[in-house]
C-alpha cells in the first residue's frame, strides 16, 4: 500500500494580498483509499460496506492509512498563517493556576492543583493543623509526554490508604495502583485490566471494582458486554479477587458498579444494560455471607442510593417521576412498593448531593442551577444564594464535615470555588482563578427559539458587548443531544480566545438530553432521534435570520454523540454551514453497536438488528451512509484519538474516506488523528492547546480570514 503515503499539496500556496479576506484556499490531493466488497444484509436490503477494512486497529495497511491522512492534514494546518498565533494565545491564557475544592481523608485535607501548563493536574496535601504543602501523587511523572493520567483516587475509611486509577493513552482500559497514604509507598502488585469502574473500599480491608474479560481480539475495539463487579482483598493477588456480580447468564449486564455507604454498612450494586435504565440490589456488610437483596429488579428507571441514616435509604429515582424525586425506604423491605417521597418530584429536574448532615437539591431551571438546603426530615431549610446566573458543583462532603465547598461558573466567567456554612447559609469567596481574560467584557444571553415540530428550544448565546450583528460574525454552534446529558453554562479557557477574535458561541439545550428530566430525554432517542437534528438545524437558522451570522460565518462542534450530531447535520443540511467539527464522533449507525461497549447505547439509538422500521430509519440519517456523491459539503475538519477504545476511530475514518471521494468543490475534508490519545478524558494540556489551534485555525481560514480578526488581542506576538 505505497500509493497510501504518497500525496500532494497542489494549487492553493497562500494569496499574498493585505487583505483580511483570504480568496484562495489550498487544494488537497488526498490519500488513495481502497474500496473492498464487503456487504451486509439487513431484512432483505443490501447495504456495502467499501471501508471496512479500516476497522482492523492491527493491520499495516491501517497504520499506513492513517499516517497519510496525518501527513495531508498537517500539511495543510501547516499553512494557516495565523495557526502559531492562535497556540501562543491559547499558551498564554492557559497559563494561570487552576485548583479544586479541598476535600479531607484521615488526617489530612486534599486537593487537585495545575499550576497552568502541567499536563495533568497534581494531588496535593496538607496536614490538619499543618499549612505545609506537599506533592501526594503527579502524574505527570507518570510517562514522559503525559499521556498517562489519573483517572480515579478512592481513600479508604481511615484515610490511611488509597487507591489509584491511571489511564494509558487515553484507553478506557484502567489499571490501579494502591499506596500507603501516610508514606506515599506503594503496597501492592498492580491490578490490571480494569474498565468502567470506580473504586469504593470497604473500611480499610478491601475495595470494589469492575470490569470485563479481556477481549480475544483487538481491545481497542473488541465487543465487551458482559460487565462483573469483584473484591480485592488487601494483600491478595488479583486473580483471587472474589466474583461478587456478574459471572452468571441471568446476571449479564454491560454495565456494573459497586458502592459502600459512608457507614460501611451497605455495599449497593447498580446493574445495567443501557446507558439509560439500572437494576438495584444491596449486600448487608454487617451480617456474614449476606445474600443480595433486590430492590429494583427492572430497567424502567434510573435509581440510585444516595445516603443512609442507619438503615434508612435515601433514593434518587426517576420511577413515576421524570424530573427525578428523593424517596425513603427500610433496608429491610426496599422495594417500590414501600417507598416513601422525601423531597418530591417539582417541574425541574433534581440533581441533590449529601454533606454536613444535609441535602443540598440541585435544580435545573432552562439550564441554570438553583440550590435548596434540606435536612433529614425533608424540611426546607433555605434556598442558597448562589453567586449569579451559571453552573454549580459540589456541596458533597462527609457527615461530619462542618464546612463545604461548591464551584460556579459561567460561559464569561473561569470557575471559582466557594466555602459554604451549613448552618448559617453564608458563602464567602474560597479561591477564584487570576486569568488574562476580562470576564466583564462578554455576555451571554438566553434565547428560546422554534424547531420544526414547534417545540421551543432554549439557547444560550455568548459574545462580546457591543457585538454588530451583521451576519458576518464568526461563529461556533455546539450541540449533544443525547444520553441524558445537561450542556450547563461553563467557562472553557479555549472558548475564550474565540470570544476575543469576535467570535460568538451558541449552545442550544438540544432534545436528547437532560436539560427538562425524562421526556425531553426520551423525544431525542430511537425513531425520534431526528428531533435532535431538527433542533440543531433550527437553531443555526435562528442564528442566521437573527443576523448573528450567516451560513459562510456558522461552523458546526460536538463530540461523540455530538459528533453524530454534526455528522448528521451536514449531510441533511450541507448548505447551512460553512465549517463542519465532528469530534470522535458516532457516524456508522448501522455498526456502532459491534464495538467494545457500543451495544449498550441502544436505548438512545437502537440498533440495525432490532427492527426493519429501525434499521430504515438508522441507515436514513448514519453519516457514513448519507455522504452523496457530488455534493458541496463544507469545509471539515474530524477529529479523532488512535486509542479510542469507547467511539472507535473507525467511526471517523470511514466518514472521512467517503466524504474525500464524493466532495464536490474545493471545500477541504481532513482527517485529524491524535497518535496515543483516547475519547477526550485525560488528554494532557499541550496536546489540547495544539488541537485547539488547529480547530480553530482551519475554522476562521475557512471563513476566507487570511489573518486573526482581532489582531490587538495578539499585540505581543507581533514582532
Amino acid at each position: 500500500m505505497k500509493q497510501l503515503i504518497a500525496f500532494v499539496v497542489v494549487a492553493g500556496i497562500l494569496n499574498s494580498c493585505a487583505t483580511t479576506k483570504s480568496k484562495k484556499m489550498l487544494t488537497l490531493k488526498y490519500p488513495a483509499t481502497k474500496k473492498v466488497d464487503t456487504v451486509n444484509s439487513y431484512f432483505g436490503t443490501e447495504v456495502k460496506d467499501p471501508y471496512r477494512w479500516l476497522e482492523d486497529d492491527r493491520s499495516d495497511e491501517t497504520a499506513a492509512w492513517v499516517k497519510a491522512e496525518n501527513e495531508v492534514t498537517f500539511g495543510y494546518l501547516e499553512r494557516i498563517p495565523f495557526r502559531e498565533q492562535l497556540k501562543k494565545r491559547l499558551e498564554q491564557l492557559w497559563n494561570y493556576e487552576k485548583l479544586s475544592a479541598p476535600f479531607k481523608e484521615g488526617d489530612y485535607t486534599y486537593y487537585y492543583k495545575n499550576d497552568g501548563l502541567q499536563n495533568q493536574y497534581v494531588v496535593y496535601r496538607k496536614k490538619t493543623g499543618d499549612n505545609k504543602e506537599e506533592v501526594f501523587l503527579d502524574p505527570n511523572t507518570f510517562s514522559t509526554d503525559g499521556t498517562t493520567s489519573l483517572s480515579g483516587l478512592s481513600f479508604s475509611k481511615s484515610g490511611k490508604l488509597a487507591a489509584y486509577s491511571i489511564s494509558e493513552g487515553g484507553s478506557d482500559w484502567r489499571k490501579i495502583i494502591v499506596k500507603n497514604a501516610e508514606t506515599k509507598e506503594i503496597i501492592e502488585d498492580t491490578l490490571a485490566d480494569v474498565k468502567f469502574s470506580g473504586i469504593s473500599w470497604k473500611a480499610d480491608e478491601g475495595f470494589y471494582y469492575s470490569s470485563y474479560d479481556k477481549p480475544k481480539g483487538s481491545e481497542l475495539s473488541a465487543k465487551t458486554d458482559q460487565h462483573k463487579l469483584y473484591y480485592h482483598k488487601l494483600g491478595t493477588p488479583q486473580k483471587d479477587d472474589k466474583l461478587i456480580f456478574g459471572g452468571t447468564e441471568e446476571q449479564k449486564h454491560r454495565y456494573v458498579g459497586g458502592n459502600v455507604t459512608e457507614d460501611n454498612r451497605y455495599l449497593i450494586i447498580s446493574a445495567s444494560i443501557s446507558t439509560s435504565g439500572n437494576k438495584l440490589y444491596l449486600k448487608d456488610l454487617t451480617k456474614e455471607n449476606a445474600s443480595l437483596t433486590p430492590i429494583i429488579e427492572t430497567t424502567e428507571s434510573d435509581t440510585y442510593v444516595i445516603e443512609n441514616k442507619g438503615s434508612t435509604l435515601f433514593l434518587l429515582t426517576d420511577l413515576d417521576a421524570p424530573n427525578k424525586k428523593i424517596v425513603t425506604v427500610d433496608a429491610s423491605a426496599p422495594t417500590p412498593e414501600n417507598w416513601k417521597d422525601f423531597i418530591p418530584e417539582t417541574e425541574y429536574v433534581l440533581n441533590p448531593n449529601t454533606g454536613s448532615g444535609y441535602f443540598f437539591a440541585e435544580y435545573m431551571v432552562d439550564a441554570v442551577s438553583q440550590v435548596k438546603q434540606y435536612n433529614y426530615k425533608g424540611e426546607l431549610v433555605r434556598d442558597i444564594e448562589l453567586p449569579g446566573l451559571g453552573s454549580i458543583g459540589g456541596f458533597g462532603a462527609k457527615k461530619k464535615d462542618k464546612e463545604l465547598y461548591y464551584s460556579f461558573t459561567n460561559y464569561n466567567t473561569p470557575g471559582s470555588i466557594y466555602k459554604f456554612n451549613p448552618e448559617t447559609g453564608e458563602s464567602e469567596a474560597y479561591w477564584k482563578p487570576k486569568i488574562d481574560f476580562n470576564g466583564n467584557d462578554y455576555e451571554s444571553e438566553q434565547v428560546f427559539y422554534t424547531s420544526k415540530d414547534g417545540t421551543k428550544i432554549p439557547m444560550i448565546i455568548t459574545y462580546k458587548k457591543g457585538i454588530e450583528l451583521n451576519g458576518k460574525n464568526p461563529t461556533i454552534l455546539y450541540g449533544y443531544g443525547g444520553f441524558n446529558i445537561s450542556l450547563t453554562p461553563s467557562f472553557s479557557t479555549a472558548m475564550a480566545v474565540w470570544l476575543e477574535q469576535g467570535g460568538i458561541y451558541a449552545v442550544p439545550n438540544l432534545r436528547g438530553g437532560g436539560e427538562y428530566g425524562k421526556k425531553w430525554h426520551d423525544a431525542g432517542i430511537k425513531l425520534h432521534k431526528q428531533n435532535v437534528f431538527d433542533d440543531f438545524i433550527a437553531a443555526g437558522e435562528y442564528l442566521i435570520d437573527q443576523h448573528y451570522t450567516s451560513s459562510e460565518y456558522l461552523a458546526i462542534r460536538g463530540g461523540s454523540n455530538g459528533g453524530l450530531l454534526v455528522g448528521a447535520t451536514m449531510t441533511q443540511r450541507p448548505d447551512l454551514m460553512k465549517v463542519a467539527l465532528p469530534a470522535v464522533g458516532v457516524l456508522d449507525m448501522l455498526r456502532y453497536h459491534t464495538f467494545t461497549a457500543g451495544a449498550g447505547w441502544a436505548y438512545d439509538y437502537g440498533t440495525a438488528e432490532d427492527s426493519k422500521e429501525m434499521f430504515n430509519y438508522l441507515k436514513g440519517y448514519s453519516p457514513v451512509h448519507n455522504v452523496k456523491k457530488d455534493t458541496r459539503y463544507p469545509a471539515t475538519l474530524i477529529t479523532t484519538g488512535d486509542h479510542d477504545d469507547r467511539v472507535v476511530p473507525a467511526h471517523s475514518f470511514k466518514f472521512a474516506a467517503e466524504l474525500q471521494e464524493k466532495q464536490q468543490g474545493k471545500n477541504p475534508v481532513l482527517i485529524r488523528i491524535e497518535t496515543n490519545a483516547g475519547h477526550g478524558a485525560g488528554t494532557p494540556v499541550s496536546k489540547t492547546i495544539d488541537q485547539y489551534a488547529d480547530i480553530f485555525g482551519f475554522t476562521l481560514f475557512n471563513m476566507g480570514y487570511k489573518e486573526l480578526p482581532n489582531q490587538a488581542a495578539l499585540k505581543e506576538f507581533k514582532n
